[in-house]
């Protein structure tokens, strides 16, 4: 427990540039990108699970798709603040997680990082209920435990920053995506227009929001990673 909890010492600068420049080549070209997205996809819908869990609402179910969509299903009442939380929860889900963990990183935080991130995701595993959602969630929680376990302090914090730069990256992405989406007709169940007939506010106004949330978890978990 306590080297859980303990502080490990920050790698070097180069180290931690290098590990942005991995993440950001995982999300840029587009054939990385289809592969990499389903991790976004597992924060995205897990976002979703964890926010209605904290509101009180009942999740049924959480599937994952191999063209990296999603769907989670809660139960609970259709309107109110329960659910435009748990709706607002998707796109904005990857960004913060990736703010926590550069908050935690700048605390020397490694080992805690990646014990949390296992828990979350076994957690999530016990709701996801197809063989491609279960394949994923155990990949990535078999990488993280494996990690965890077999590798050392440093291993382990070039892991761990490769990770959070990657959602912070990552996060920014599909609101784009789903901008274009939407300019060209499609999406028309979106979060977005979920939450513009939950709220009676225009849809784009939400996809600002998320536009808003990335970037502003990316500059601010960036400087944390960075330390400046």
């Amino acid at each position: 427990m306590t080297e859980v909890l303990g502080s490990q010492p920050a790698p070097a600068q180069w180290i931690v540039i290098a590990t942005a420049v991995v993440a950001l080549a995982a999300v840029l070209p587009r054939p990385l990108w289809r592969l990499s997205r389903n991790a976004v996809t597992i924060a995205h819908e897990g976002g979703h699970g964890l926010v209605a869990l904290a509101t009180g609402r009942r999740l049924e179910s959480i599937r994952l798709h191999s063209d990296t969509s999603g769907l989670t299903v809660t139960r609970g009442r259709p309107t109110g603040l329960g659910m435009i939380l748990t709706a607002a929860a998707g796109y904005t889900a990857a960004p913060l997680l990736g703010l926590g963990g550069a908050a935690l990183l700048g605390a020397g935080r490694v080992t805690l990082l990646l014990w949390l991130a296992t828990a979350l995701l076994v957690a999530m595993l016990v709701m996801v209920r197809n063989a491609y959602g279960i394949f994923t969630v155990l990949l990535a929680g078999g990488a993280f435990l494996l990690v965890s376990w077999l590798t050392g302090p440093d291993v382990q914090a070039v892991f761990a920053y490769a990770v959070v730069w990657f959602l912070l990256l990552g996060g920014v992405r599909p609101a784009f995506e789903l901008q274009a989406k939407r300019r060209h007709g499609g999406a028309p169940d979106s979060d977005a227009d979920q939450l513009g007939r939950l709220t009676h506010v225009h849809p784009t106004v939400w996809l600002l929001f998320f536009h808003a949330v990335s970037i502003c978890a990316l500059i601010g978990g960036g400087r944390w990673l960075l330390g400046v």
